[in-house]
């Protein structure tokens, strides 16, 4: 198995060679860019298994990078950045972004969160391997397509982001129980994920925009108060 490959986008030459350095001896390949340009050019040059991200660049900001990403590519990303205002990490989260360090950290803390997203893509994989079936039919209107990890809706792809993704898939794969906001952080972003609830609440907001027929008031995602979500309506295999 080919070493998994990170890219890089970040200004302060010493943050990069301490990432740099500390990740190669963790066994991964390193890319590097100091502008977002420089690493969307990159980007489209090779095909990294993750990006570690700097909100602050001097071209451009971390938010637009992470804004053409997720329409483009399904890549994981985590943000790194000075900032630790919570509405920046629910932004970051809401244009796709999978995970949010703050500067300064330690780079155990890189490394396990790194490992920690790579073990959920492996997991994944290792589900559908072992599943019978490639499609998942939401009522008559959407298709969860799990070989491609895309969500279509009326024949047209809905543009769900990964963790969007991932969270819809949770509840379909569990879709006779009712989840706490608190369970959906666990499960889905994993426990050392520096959000809040409201992250989880975004996200659903956000699936439902995308999914959500509008007719006679019902929504694929239900609301159950005081409690958290669950799944409504049939899924057929």
């Amino acid at each position: 198995m080919r070493p998994k490959q990170i890219l890089i986008i970040e200004d302060e030459e010493s943050i990069r060679d301490i990432l740099s350095y500390s990740l190669r001896k963790e066994g991964f390949e390193m890319t590097e860019a100091a502008t977002g340009r420089e690493g969307l050019e990159l980007l489209r040059e090779s095909r990294p298994d993750l990006i570690l991200l700097d909100l602050m660049l001097p071209d451009m900001s971390g938010f637009d990078v992470c804004r053409q990403l997720s329409v483009n590519s399904k890549i994981p990303v985590i943000m790194i950045t000075a900032k630790s205002d919570m509405l920046d990490k629910v932004l970051g989260m809401e244009l796709g972004a999978d995970d949010y360090i703050t500067k300064p950290f330690d780079i155990r803390e890189v490394v396990v969160r790194i490992r920690a997203i790579f073990r959920r893509i492996d997991l994944i994989s290792e589900t559908l391997e072992n599943q019978s079936y490639e499609v998942v039919r939401l009522g008559r209107h959407i298709e969860i397509r799990k070989d491609e990890r895309e969500v279509w809706k009326d024949g047209e792809r809905a543009g769900l982001t990964n963790k969007e993704y991932d969270l819809l898939l949770y509840l379909v794969n569990h879709h006779r129980k009712v989840h706490t906001r608190s369970e959906l952080l666990d499960k889905v972003w994993g426990f050392d994920f520096p959000g809040d609830t409201r992250t989880v609440d975004i996200h659903i907001q956000r699936i439902r925009k995308k999914l959500d027929s509008g007719e006679q008031g019902i929504s694929l995602i239900e609301t159950v108060f005081g409690v958290g979500y669950k799944l409504n309506i049939q899924v057929h295999t």
